[in-house]
């Protein structure tokens, strides 16, 4: 496959502002560069929403929740507005290898996987 499929990239944040900015800048270092990331905000009271809005990214898609909902929920909620061919989740706390990303699209391409994870 010589396209790259766009990855939808799921961020649930609730006041995340401690440690979102590091986590967004391990996106964007991504040497795989077709995702698109839905931060999904379950009704955060800091600066959660400003971080996000700061970096003026157009693969950036911000919503905020009408409610607090468990995680689960939330995720689902988030997954309903996806327009890649495959998702995943980050935390808003957890960091990322510049080559994640590409590493998994390597091993669901080339081995026909239709699952990668990681415990690390």
């Amino acid at each position: 496959m010589t396209e790259k499929p766009l990855v939808s990239v799921i961020i649930n944040c609730y006041n995340s502002e401690k440690y979102l900015r590091e986590t967004i800048d391990s996106l964007i270092a991504q040497t795989y560069d077709n995702w698109e990331a839905i931060f999904w905000d379950n009704c955060s009271t800091d600066k959660t929403a400003e971080i996000i809005a700061s970096y003026n990214e157009p693969r950036f898609r911000y919503f905020l929740a009408e409610k607090n909902t468990p995680l689960g929920e939330a995720r689902n909620r988030a997954m309903e507005r996806i327009n890649g061919v495959y998702f995943c989740f980050l935390d808003s706390d957890d960091l990322w290898e510049t080559t994640f990303l590409n590493d998994c699209i390597d091993i669901l391409n080339n081995t026909g996987a239709g699952l990668v994870y990681s415990r690390f």
